[in-house]
């Protein structure tokens, strides 16, 4: 189902200035509220429910200090037989309304527990459905370190400040408003007071925040830095080892861990004392109003000859009022850390929910493919700045067998990447049973290939799993028949179960030969009219290649085969064998024309 869209910054602009980065940030929370109501809209409305009951009846209790010193406890230290039923009757009724609002509290912190935890599952599903649509030159520009820590680091930023901080600013606003109406209907000149030193305490937490929010922001990217080097040292940990490079691998670990340290310590060293400094001036400002309001209680404080006064129980109902107004900012800043952390995560989060998907203009779907493609003046480049590839001209039958050799960045790869649509020309055509590739669905385009990468990859699953991968309605006796044509069978019998064994870690206890016979496995099961080998056997013995390679015959008869191979023993009984060097066709034919021209594929056969 397709995600809504709520719009939202991209990842690059958080790094502007700081007003614009503030306006952002604003803008963000919203996306990120707005996000959170689209999925939770009746639990929403049922949290700030109970918020308004549990916030009411905490200003219930601070108004009851009022009535319980003038209308109860005054009185009754004025009687020489005081009668406390009717204040027993009265502390009980307020017992009954607290003991409600407890349970109010109770109540909406468990619905945010469970909208926190529901939205970080919503929002991880959609940024994994965005990814699986994202074009592959979107991960060719970004590191997968950094791209796994928006669903780790990232989103369990966003979970913090669900569960805590939007409970909070809610509860806050309905505090602060009727705290406030509360406190004018008691004393004017007391709200007076009470207010200046909320605007002092705003103003302080708004000062200290600016200093901090731009450098959270290089936290989370100093963290995701730090996760994809474990990462990448613990894949690449054999080579390490090999080349004796664990110290320089530590003196890496420690450079990046330090810039990690000292982000995150530039982000947290000013927003960690906003909260001590508020707690201060809000007991500079109890002191205050303790000390006006005293002067009111006795009557000594007369403004343009108008006497304010007020009693005893009204100067402790505003001081309790005043805690209740003051502790919302105090709640804030508590939270600073953690909502400017929050910004940063969701910038990113939001960055990867805002890329661009893989467009598919596409519209004819192929019925019945022959497998005959055809390049017709090609150029290609992966970015604007930088051509690879420059008029291509490929002319194939169905069923032909053709061969790219060359050397390395001379661009085999890259025409295979296009034949599929991984990436898009820039000038000429690509015709696919003589109809664009541009004109066909990709998903019908790409079903009608197998492909066998240079680099193997497994899932973790059993060994049919991994083989009916190629074709998800593949029988078992399919995927085993797959097995015996590419010279599988033998090894895989011999696994503890057999097809049955659950391959876990990218097939890590299978040799890289064995996993690449899977792979080719996978391509096999699959049945397409064209077959794509990228070095298929490179990872293989060469008594395990002659035996795979009969099995490879058997699979490329009738198919279109695009081969690519450092060995031109694999290749010389290709149809077309077609020789680039940087980007560029020096020379195509069959191995006999190519060696009669004495050329470049002359000199690399003689070579080899």
């Amino acid at each position: 189902m397709r995600q809504p869209s709520f719009g939202g910054p991209q990842r690059e602009r958080a790094q502007a200035g700081f007003q614009k980065v503030s306006k952002e940030q604003k803008t963000t929370l919203l996306r990120m509220v707005a996000f959170v109501w689209h999925y939770y809209k009746w639990q929403m409305m049922l949290v700030m429910a109970c918020i308004l009951v549990a916030s009411l009846t905490s200003l219930v209790s601070s108004l009851f200090t009022r009535t319980l010193l003038d209308n109860y406890i005054v009185p009754l230290t004025q009687v020489d037989n005081p009668e406390y039923a009717s204040l027993a009757q009265t502390l009980f009724k307020l017992a009954l309304i607290l003991l409600f609002g407890t349970l109010c509290s109770y109540a909406y912190n468990r619905l945010m527990i469970n909208i926190s935890q529901g939205t970080m599952l919503k929002l991880r599903k959609s940024i994994f459905e965005r990814m699986e649509r994202l074009p592959l030159n979107y991960f060719d520009q970004r590191s997968r370190g950094d791209m796994m820590s928006v669903y780790t680091n990232d989103v369990d930023t966003l979970r913090q400040m669900i569960s805590t901080a939007l409970a909070q600013v809610f509860s806050s606003l309905i505090t602060i408003v009727a705290t406030f109406t509360s406190m004018l209907v008691l004393s004017i000149p007391l709200t007076l007071v009470s207010v200046m030193m909320a605007v002092i305490m705003m103003m302080t937490t708004a000062q200290l925040g600016k200093r901090s929010r731009k450098n959270f922001y290089s936290q989370q990217s100093c963290l995701a830095s730090i996760n994809y080097f474990v990462e990448e040292m613990m894949t690449g940990q054999k080579v390490v080892k090999v080349f004796c490079h664990e110290q320089q691998a530590i003196r890496q670990f420690e450079d990046i861990n330090e810039q990690l340290r000292s982000s995150a310590y530039k982000a947290n060293k000013i927003a960690n004392i906003v909260m001590p400094v508020n707690g201060n001036l809000g007991n500079l400002g109890f002191v205050l109003l303790a000390v006006v309001g005293a002067a009111l209680a006795i009557g000594q404080i007369s403004v343009l000859n108008f006497q304010f006064s007020i009693t005893l129980g009204t100067v402790v109902a505003f001081l309790q009022l005043n805690k209740s107004f003051t502790q919302p900012v105090t709640q804030v800043s508590q939270q600073i850390n953690s909502v400017l952390n929050a910004c940063a995560g969701a910038e990113r989060v939001f960055a990867l929910m805002d890329a661009e998907p893989e467009v598919d203009e596409g519209k004819i779907e192929l019925d019945n493919p022959q497998g005959d493609v055809d390049f017709k003046d090609v150029d290609f480049g992966y970015t604007a700045a930088k051509q690879v590839l420059y008029d291509i001209d490929i002319n194939t039958s169905p069923g032909q067998k053709i061969a790219f050799v060359g050397g390395t960045g001379a661009g085999k790869t890259t025409i295979i990447n296009l034949i599929n649509r991984f990436y898009e020309i820039q000038g000429g055509s690509i015709l696919y049973d003589g109809i664009p590739v541009t004109d066909i669905t990709k998903e019908s385009l790409r079903k009608s290939m197998s492909i066998v990468l240079q680099e193997t990859h497994l899932f973790t699953g059993t060994v049919l799993d991994n083989i009916r991968y190629g074709r998800l309605d593949a029988t078992d006796e399919e995927c085993r028949e797959a097995a015996r044509l590419v010279g599988a069978d033998d090894f895989i019998r011999r696994l503890a179960n057999g097809y049955n064994t659950v391959l876990q870690g990218d097939g890590g206890n299978l040799s890289q030969g064995e996993r690449q016979l899977l792979a080719i496995c996978r391509a096999a099961v699959a049945n397409p009219p064209v077959l794509i080998l990228d070095e298929a056997t490179s990872s293989i013995d060469t008594r395990t290649e002659r035996l795979v390679q009969q099995g490879m015959d058997r699979l490329m008869q009738g198919r279109t085969t695009f081969v690519i191979a450092h060995r031109l023993s694999t290749v010389r009984n290709a149809d077309i064998i077609i020789v680039l060097d940087h980007g560029r066709i020096l020379e195509q034919g069959s191995h006999e024309e190519l060696l009669q021209q004495r050329g470049k594929y002359y000199q690399l056969y003689m070579g080899n």
